[in-house]
């Protein structure tokens, strides 16, 4: 009977053990997928960062083009002022050429204030060359930080993507585990009412043999009451039968009858006892009580 509850009770520890192990991996699942969530946010503010950065630089890029555009107008400007001033000397030389033989030294001034219009116009073309440069190399970086904006971009959104499945995979596995945790909730606590309804039993069946061995306890003790008194009847009885032998012979006819009185006496005796005894028993009810325990006993184990 021990054997019996005991491999039950090993039999729901083992299943209680395996739920409880159950729960603690479902746990750690969590807190893996709670830890790959919080990188996945942080690698999203890292490249968000990045992206206002990359803005930042592009923003303050286009300034610093604005400026060079700005500043190439102003130059394109004065180059044109420049030229159109070459065209009015211009036609002044020819002015002053068909005027040579009057104001000789006004064409050689003429002519100096030329020569240094070209050098100068030849400077602005150089500047001119370099700011062409300039917005060129402008322009390729541009372009440059407008294709990294875009890997950065298209980066973001499969991060996007990506969390919003681990979002949705973390819902799946937190219903599944709470679902699974009621589950292992619900079976707990019917192997806990399999387990008190054991117990009840087990009580329950305790007490009926403890009451079954008081009964024959007392039965037996009555049954040792008897045979002490019988016993002692039957040796002064023996004690009379030598007397008797010491007597005549006459007197064999009466001891011939002692014996029968004897044995029906201790019949007559023993067959009002238990006609006693069983009323006594059925009176009280414990006649009943004894049979149906007896019969609940034997149908788990014998008594010891």
């Amino acid at each position: 009977m021990r054997r019996f509850f005991r491999a039950h009770r090993d039999e729901d520890y083992s299943q209680i053990q395996y739920l409880t192990a159950k729960c603690n991996r479902l746990a750690h699942e969590k807190a893996v997928l709670d830890r790959e969530c919080l990188l996945a946010k942080e690698r999203e503010r890292r490249l968000q960062n990045d992206l206002e950065a990359v803005a930042t630089r592009l923003l303050r890029q286009e300034q610093i083009d604005t400026q060079l555009r700005i500043k190439h107008d102003r130059l394109i400007s004065r180059l044109h002022q420049q030229q159109d001033l070459v065209g009015f000397l211009q036609q002044r030389v020819i002015l002053l050429g068909e005027e040579a033989s009057r104001d000789a030294e006004l064409l050689q001034q003429v002519s100096s204030e030329l020569l240094s219009l070209q050098s100068s116009e030849v400077q602005l073309e150089g500047l001119v060359g370099e700011l062409h440069a300039e917005a060129q190399h402008s322009a390729a970086l541009i372009e440059s930080l407008q294709e990294e904006l875009y890997g950065k971009t298209v980066e973001l959104k499969e991060l996007q993507g990506s969390k919003e499945t681990l979002t949705e995979e973390l819902k799946e596995l937190r219903s599944a585990h709470q679902r699974k945790v009621r589950e292992l909730q619900q079976e707990n606590e019917r192997s806990l009412r399999k387990l008190q309804e054991t117990a009840e039993q087990f009580e329950w069946l305790c007490e009926q043999q403890r009451y079954w061995i008081c009964c024959v306890k007392r039965f037996k003790d009555c049954l040792t009451e008897e045979k002490e008194t019988l016993v002692q009847q039957v040796s002064r009885l023996e004690k009379k039968v030598m007397k008797l032998k010491k007597s005549s012979d006459g007197d064999s006819h009466t001891q011939t009858l002692l014996c029968p009185l004897q044995d029906t006496e201790c019949c007559d005796r023993r067959t009002s006892w238990d006609a006693e005894a069983m009323a006594d028993l059925q009176s009280n009810g414990l006649y009943e009580e004894l049979s149906r325990a007896g019969s609940s006993i034997d149908g788990y184990q014998k008594p010891p």
